[in-house]
């Protein structure tokens, strides 16, 4: 059984939230809602075994969604960063894991257009656009300190470490990720770096076994003694210090991760309704349900503030810009819950049953928390640069 065929529920998914700069006539748009059935085929089974969806990641490219926020003079499909961000929703209508990997692969190559569109050098671009290649991070799991060790070698360094999780990591072809120098002269560095999957010393190890978004294969990336050459890393900063560059990602990242989001919650919305209709008329339900779509309409509301924050991908990246940022991930985040929590009492006893589809998405929702940041770490962060305080120190 699937998550849309349910004999008490539609496959047909609710209407997208309107994003700012993404009709729901967009042509991606079209193209992700399009995909929903074929997604939500194999999607409880990816779910129920753990395995990677690697079906669902040939479908999105094929269908050009890998390069579509490539720039169209670089040969990509020239797409919005909002359309980005409403594909991202559609698609976890059918497969929440396959929007989740994808996600991941969009936000490191939005960075890179957010750099394309100051004419900074973004050479991955046009590569992505050729030749498919998909784009893994560990970027949440290095955060400030990052992990593993760098040390300097001739034209470059040699890295090693364990990066977990990397999200998409079976069909990766660039890692992008960093690692600690400890004995720099002048203080612990953070060497930031990428590298391909196919160089010597990478191997992926399967250690992911989570409670939601099981099919996104974020595994363990092992990096033996791998050489990185210089023209490998674009940045090497401090240790355990803010450095602006946190602020693009942010920026870029963020609404692109709870996009998805989104998505689970308004899917487990939708089905919770299906589930109800023989309840309708019982004196609780309407308050039920209005509480459900509050938490909903919050939650399309602050990724739609996030969208707009981005300014497709044209915004300044501030330490102010990147405290809003992670502000409204914990709003979206804890509304994307709420949503999907009340849809389980809405649903009642039928929504708790496992092919019911609102279960798998309760789980899957919570992933919302791991994300940069969780919810006491970024209530800090903020807190500390509306003070005018460092926002990773004391």
């Amino acid at each position: 059984m699937t998550l849309l065929d349910h004999p008490t529920t539609t496959a047909t998914p609710p209407a997208l939230p309107t994003w700012s700069g993404a009709p729901t006539d967009s042509p991606w748009v079209t193209t992700a809602r399009a995909l929903v059935p074929e997604l939500a085929v194999t999607a409880a089974d990816h779910d129920r075994d753990g395995t990677f969806v690697d079906d669902g990641m040939t479908l999105v490219r094929e269908r050009g969604l890998m390069s579509m926020l490539v720039p169209a003079e670089l040969g990509g499909g020239g797409a919005t960063f909002g359309e980005a961000c409403a594909v991202l929703t559609a698609l976890a209508h059918g497969c929440p894991a396959t929007s989740l990997t994808l996600s991941m692969h969009m936000h490191l190559l939005a960075a890179q257009v957010w750099r394309h569109h100051r004419d900074l050098p973004a050479p991955v671009l046009p590569r992505v656009a050729a030749e498919g290649l998909v784009l893994v991070s560990t970027g949440a799991a290095d955060w400030i300190d990052s992990s593993g060790a760098a040390r300097r070698v001739d034209g470059g360094w040699r890295v090693s470490g364990r990066k977990m999780p990397a999200s998409g990591a079976p069909a990766g072809s660039i890692l992008v990720t960093s690692a600690r120098w400890e004995d720099a002269p002048d203080g612990a560095q953070v060497v930031h770096l990428s590298v391909p999957f196919a160089a010597e010393g990478v191997s992926v190890e399967e250690t992911w076994d989570a409670l939601g978004m099981r099919g996104t294969g974020s595994h363990t990336v092992v990096l033996d003694d791998v050489f990185v050459p210089d023209a490998a890393v674009p940045l090497v900063r401090p240790a355990g210090e803010w450095h602006p560059v946190w602020a693009t990602v942010l920026g870029c990242a963020l609404p692109l991760i709870m996009a998805t989001y989104v998505g689970v919650a308004e899917a487990a919305v939708a089905r919770a309704l299906a589930l109800a209709t023989h309840r309708a008329g019982r004196p609780e339900m309407a308050t039920a349900v209005g509480r459900m779509v509050g938490h909903l309409t919050t939650a399309q509301d602050g990724v739609a503030a996030m969208v707009r924050a981005n300014d497709d991908l044209r915004f300044d990246a501030t330490l102010e810009s990147a405290a809003a940022a992670l502000t409204r991930k914990g709003i979206v985040a804890a509304a994307a819950i709420g949503a999907v929590e009340r849809a389980m009492e809405v649903g009642g006893g039928r929504a708790f049953a496992a092919g019911s589809g609102v279960e798998q998405l309760l789980r899957d929702v919570h992933g919302a928390t791991y994300h940069p940041l969780p919810p006491a770490a970024q209530e800090r962060f903020s807190g500390r640069v509306a003070l005018g305080l460092d926002p990773v120190g004391g």
